[in-house]
């Protein structure tokens, strides 16, 4: 295991008890035990995708993670899920290490878990929201810019990691557009501690997603993705897909009938109540003043990404991703990534300055094996 310069050991090091500043997004129906403990066993931040697990699911998950390593490890959440306060007292009784949320956690959430002596990590899109999450005194943030998959903002990480950066204290992980040392470089002269991936991580030798579809995602271009409304109402960015061709040109009623089905399917997958459906609905609304049309929609997203990231079906599904999914023509093991990463981060480091020997070194890491990017095939339609 390679061990990394002074440069490379920032405070989220210290923070979080890892070895490399880097961290494995929360992702759902992805980010599962396997892949979580090879990243935190490989020495960075893995972290559960909990939002798509029943309560049993979730506990079953962190008790695989700690027998397959002692690292510390994360859990992200939804800060508007049902049960939400049971999910967290078992992440408080099993002294889960971090806990990140997608959206904006509630005062109170942020101090019973600070009383704890689990740290909150949520995500942000905009100084504004940095500035708020800082004031209820988070641990640290997780900015990403636009290029990042999912659900995701406007702004470019080169505009959005400065701005959070300069606006807060605590420390802050870049996303959005990262997959090499080169970038880890880059935000850390931003002023960042650290770099956050989710596309890099899917594509791993790791992850649990099907062969034929990280063969699709290795098969798509900088310029494959799209970011689109018309799956749940938010923007996301997504590979483009006849699936979503054909959503843009569904009309409202055919949405909302989809939007119904997926919405009762994901209430029976993650084992809540149709009463604790409408009661996350209602906070969602009340939280993000958004439409009961949009609310309906929000379990698309889930329910879409399961039909490919868990069934290889992505004739039906949907393939979120960053727009860095054209700089990636190969699946590494999570180790492998992460060495070559830090090593690629160190060659960089010196080449800026002026260590030519360090550089020579550094360089003679051997790559990871790959496997060579396919030649992109057009989908199946689907059907709608």
């Amino acid at each position: 295991m390679t061990t990394p310069s002074s440069a490379l050991h920032t405070p989220i090091c210290d923070l979080f008890g890892i070895r490399y500043p880097i961290v494995q997004t929360g992702m759902g129906w992805v980010s599962g035990a396997r892949l979580t403990a090879a990243t935190s066993a490989a020495g960075g931040l893995g972290i559960l995708g909990a939002a798509t697990m029943t309560l049993a699911e979730l506990a079953e998950a962190i008790r695989a993670v700690k027998a397959a390593t002692d690292a510390p490890f994360g859990v992200n959440l939804r800060p508007d899920q049902d049960d939400l306060p049971r999910r967290i007292a078992l992440l408080i009784e099993q002294r889960v290490r971090v806990v990140s949320f997608a959206g904006p956690p509630s005062k109170e959430v942020v101090r019973t878990l600070k009383g704890e002596g689990l740290l909150t990590m949520p995500t942000v899109g905009a100084r504004r929201h940095a500035e708020k999450m800082a004031a209820l005194g988070v641990d640290a943030l997780i900015a990403q810019g636009g290029e990042g998959g999912g659900h995701t903002g406007d702004v470019p990480t080169t505009l959005l990691l400065p701005q959070v950066c300069d606006a807060v204290s605590i420390p802050v992980i870049a996303a959005g557009g990262f997959h090499d040392g080169r970038g880890l470089v880059a935000a850390l002269a931003y002023g960042a501690a650290g770099i956050a991936m989710g596309t890099r991580f899917l594509l791993t030798r790791d992850s649990a997603v099907p062969d034929e579809i990280k063969q699709l995602y290795l098969g798509t271009r900088v310029d494959g993705t799209v970011v689109t409304r018309c799956i749940d109402g938010a923007p996301q960015r997504v590979i483009r897909t006849r699936v979503i061709d054909g959503l843009e040109r569904s009309g409202p009623v055919r949405r909302l009938w989809r939007a119904l089905r997926s919405a009762l399917r994901f209430r029976k997958l993650t084992g809540g109540s149709r009463w604790g459906l409408w009661r996350e609905g209602r906070a969602m609304r009340r939280r993000q003043q958004l439409p009961w049309s949009q609310l309906l929609m929000a379990a698309n997203a889930p329910m879409m990404t399961r039909a490919s990231m868990v069934e290889g079906r992505a004739d039906v599904g949907i393939l979120p991703t960053g727009q860095v999914v054209g700089l990636i023509d190969e699946l590494p093991s999570v180790a492998e990534l992460l060495e070559r990463l830090v090593a690629d981060a160190e060659a960089t480091l010196a080449r800026l300055t002026g260590d030519a020997t360090a550089a020579a070194v550094v360089a003679t890491v051997p790559p990871s094996p790959t496997t060579p990017a396919p030649t992109p095939r057009p989908l199946p339609p689907a059907p709608l």
